[in-house]
């Protein structure tokens, strides 16, 4: 088949031992982004098979009314960025491997990472260290203090365990399906949504980002924490109300912000304010671009393409496109 891969921004995927799983194909695989319609659809207009990476181009009706010879989408875990309706309506089959049972090992350190990173001050320490003023004010230990985990998945699991290591103590909020499993499994469930906020050293949000979730995080919820304490979200930017960031900040609760993940994206402002606030730690929606992460998600979506071009397609979006085929 051929096969067009799109925004591996460094040239990873080639290196990658899964790649050779693509051998029996025609591949090309496209290292810049652009959302530009003419310069995807000139592009793609060969392609049989579109891998994506994660949710970095969104497909749109527009975009398949001009790949004629489009007959597969591989990819993996949600899709909120692909057109699903349309991708039916043209005959083009999405495969999506949930990946149920496997967390991202890779997202969790980040957050752990980013946990430390907020309470120790480093990058703000390594910036008073380069610029010669030595210390700056003492940071916390997280042993003693308490975790709030808003989502009861994979992830989030992962990293209640890094925090139990750590010494800290953990409790949980979310949907009332989430918290009845998280009570279930014996995990300390919030006994309200304001006091999770409220409580909370540290609130990190895992949650997939669809129409439900959108917005899910309230200026509200923010305003509601310590100015001592941090909020993480390396999920999915728009996870959060428009604008409770920016409100946070000007309040000062939390007093800390670390996120990885933007609304906009790629962003390459270097004066955008949330980047260049002091109480920000940022970085550019990297919790699951690691090597090991990048070989084992795209072991993955060949694997489906492989399963397509042999006539047993799996992980099927939309599998009355096959079957009607």
């Amino acid at each position: 088949m051929n096969v067009h891969i799109l925004d591996d921004w460094f040239d990873t995927l080639r290196t990658l031992p899964s790649f050779a799983k693509l051998a029996a194909h025609d591949v090309t695989v496209w290292n810049d982004h652009t959302e530009d319609l003419d310069i995807l659809a000139e592009r793609l207009r060969g392609a049989e098979a579109l891998v994506l990476f994660r949710e970095r181009t969104p497909v749109t009706a527009a975009l398949l009314d001009r790949l004629p010879k489009l007959k597969l989408i591989s990819q993996r875990s949600v899709y909120p960025h692909v057109d699903l309706a349309a991708c039916t309506a043209r005959g083009v089959l999405l495969s999506s491997n949930m990946s149920a049972g496997k967390p991202s090992i890779a997202a969790a350190e980040l957050t752990f990472g980013l946990m430390l990173a907020s309470a120790r001050q480093i990058p703000q320490q390594m910036a008073s260290l380069r610029a010669g003023t030595w210390q700056l004010a003492p940071g916390q230990t997280l042993a003693g203090r308490r975790l709030g985990l808003y989502g009861y998945g994979k992830i989030a699991g992962q990293v209640a365990g890094y925090a139990r290591a750590f010494g800290m103590t953990v409790h949980w909020w979310g949907s009332d399906e989430g918290r009845q499993r998280a009570a279930a499994a014996g995990e300390t469930v919030a006994p309200d949504r304001q006091s999770f906020f409220a409580t909370s050293d540290v609130v990190s949000i895992h949650v997939r980002m669809k129409p439900a979730t959108r917005g899910i995080i309230t200026a509200e919820d923010l305003l509601a924490m310590k100015p001592s304490a941090t909020f993480i979200n390396t999920s999915r930017s728009g996870l959060v109300a428009p604008g409770a960031l920016e409100e946070a900040l000007v309040q000062g609760r939390p007093g800390r912000l670390a996120l990885d993940v933007f609304d906009v994206e790629p962003l390459t402002d270097p004066n955008d304010p949330l980047v260049q606030h002091p109480a920000v730690i940022a970085t550019p929606h990297i919790g699951y671009v690691t090597e090991d992460e990048l070989d084992m998600q795209f072991s993955d979506i060949y694997d489906q393409i492989n399963a397509y071009a042999a006539g047993a397609p799996i992980h099927m979006a939309n599998p009355e496109v096959w079957s009607g085929a």
